[in-house]
């Protein structure tokens, strides 16, 4: 039975992915779920993992960190999960939870404004008008493909696609194949595809740093204990998060021993890598650690093989029959697939959400995203941020990250309850002091002073996207809401003398 859009709902949640369910699971749990609804644009809840459907995709933080602490799951098939099975599991959840029940599929955000005088958002989508108390924008900031405007793109007559709308109806057996961009995507799908096409050209702009991923089929017996004595699956996740915070003392605070790594990555990149042209080529200019690590076991072998050529340089040119990069020489291909990533910097939604003033969201922003604790924004009562500035990692899962949002989201909406609140609205120095924090928190880091232009800077240079120190410490600030950070507005009294 599909949900119908109602007219008017207490909160409500944008996006069915991991913080779309992770929210609304934690409103039903504290006893909310008739007050909250979500709207997805797709079909189906997962985000990104319903998305990104290209060969090899997987995930590169181990599968026991990468889920939802409520919602453990002893079945995970490697200690690195693929796409399929991640997506499984969050139909699993959205449906355990009760959340499928309270979403709405098929149902895209076009515009939210607010109504100051009715203290309401007011909705447009896809299937109708809503209004709603409370918005929580859980679209994800990896959810726009990026693909950058290339010359004569428009008069290529094969085929192009972009890997997180991979083409599955297209048949690449035998083509000759130019592959943009060399990011986490690329290294995923190439090595899955290079056997059946004839020939792989990779546009490299920049190289990135290559580690081996560590990954390992889960035996019976494994999740025959996880499944019987959970504790031990807890504890499982416990260490492995705490391995991963061990990691961001080199990214921000002990930096000098980032050579280390590089020193196993390079010996990594010798092993794999026969030409030494080619091992220079692949060989980054900037402190490892600037960009996010690629986890690949194949990856490096794969560029090494014959039949893939890598160009050193970015793509600057399409004709109606190949591509021709910055050393001037034409290939013909079949087919170009963009690895080229996304736009976390300028998220679609912020083009739709207008505040107090008129104004959207990404006017207020102006390329530059900051937000109070990674959530509020100053000009936009009620409405909170998942995956929101400053909360991206390079060390550990973004899902612990949105589990304390979730809980601060609800603490939020519990406080407003109590206190007979209709909006609350961050002050515009509370915003500025955190954002102020957080540059000067980032301005030592490798992320900044790695020597890489990475997605983490955005249109001004400045890091909007990473959270600086341990993710603890994240989730220690989101335990209470603030109120004394926000101005807030009281419901009226309707008990008054006439």
């Amino acid at each position: 039975m599909t949900l119908e859009l109602p007219s008017h709902t207490r909160v409500l949640v944008v996006g069915a992915g991991f913080g779309g369910l992770t929210v609304a699971a934690g409103l039903v749990r504290d006893g909310q779920a008739d007050d909250v609804l979500v709207i997805e644009r797709a079909g189906e809840v997962g985000g990104t993992w319903r998305q990104n459907t290209y060969p090899g995709c997987a995930c590169d933080v181990p599968t026991t960190l990468y889920s939802l602490s409520f919602a453990p799951s002893p079945d995970w098939s490697h200690t690195f999960a693929e796409q399929p099975e991640i997506f499984d599991y969050l139909k699993e959840v959205a449906t355990r939870t009760g959340v499928r029940a309270r979403t709405v599929v098929d149902c895209e955000l076009l515009e939210a404004n607010w109504d100051d005088r009715a203290a309401v958002w007011r909705v447009r989508t896809s299937r109708g008008d809503i209004t709603a108390d409370v918005v929580v924008a859980a679209t994800g900031a990896l959810s726009a493909p990026n693909i950058p405007p290339i010359a004569g793109l428009e008069s290529f007559r094969g085929t192009v696609f972009h890997s997180a709308s991979w083409n599955h109806d297209h048949d690449l057996t035998g083509e000759r194949i130019a592959v943009v961009g060399t990011g986490a995507s690329a290294v995923q799908f190439v090595p899955r595809i290079v056997d059946r096409v004839r020939r792989v050209t990779v546009f490299q702009r920049t190289a990135s740093w290559v580690i081996p991923r560590t990954n390992r089929r889960r035996g019976a017996t494994e999740k025959r204990v996880y499944r019987r004595f959970p504790l031990t699956q807890k504890m499982s996740r416990g260490l492995v998060y705490l391995q991963r915070e061990g990691y961001v003392v080199v990214f921000a605070y002990l930096t000098w021993l980032l050579p280390l790594f590089a020193l196993v990555a390079r010996g990594y990149l010798r092993r794999q890598v026969s030409d030494p042209v080619l091992r220079r080529n692949l060989t980054p200019s900037f402190t490892i650690g600037c960009k996010r690590m690629l986890l690949s076991n194949d990856w490096l072998a794969t560029l090494d093989r014959d039949d893939v050529d890598v160009v050193a340089s970015g793509l600057t040119r399409v004709t109606p029959t190949g591509v021709i990069g910055e050393d001037g020489v034409e290939r013909a291909v079949d087919t170009i697939i963009f690895g080229t990533g996304f736009t976390p910097t300028e998220p679609p939604v912020a083009r739709r959400v207008r505040g107090t003033d008129g104004r959207t969201l990404a006017e207020h922003w102006d390329g530059s995203p900051s937000a109070h604790r990674g959530m509020t924004v100053h000009g936009f009562p009620n409405l909170f941020l998942m995956y929101g500035p400053n909360t991206n990692l390079g060390h550990s899962s973004i899902v612990y990250m949105l589990e304390s949002q979730a809980a601060y989201v609800t603490a939020a909406l519990a406080h407003m309850a109590a206190a007979g609140l209709v909006s609350v609205d961050v002050s515009a120095l509370a915003q500025d002091e955190y954002s102020g924090r957080m540059e000067a928190a980032l301005r030592s880091t490798v992320w900044n002073r790695g020597g890489c232009a990475s997605w983490y800077l955005d249109s001004r240079g400045r890091n909007s996207v990473m959270w600086p120190t341990f993710t603890w410490r994240y989730r220690s600030r989101l335990r209470r809401f603030d109120a004394e950070n926000y101005r807030t507005v009281a419901r009226a009294r309707t008990d008054a003398p006439a």
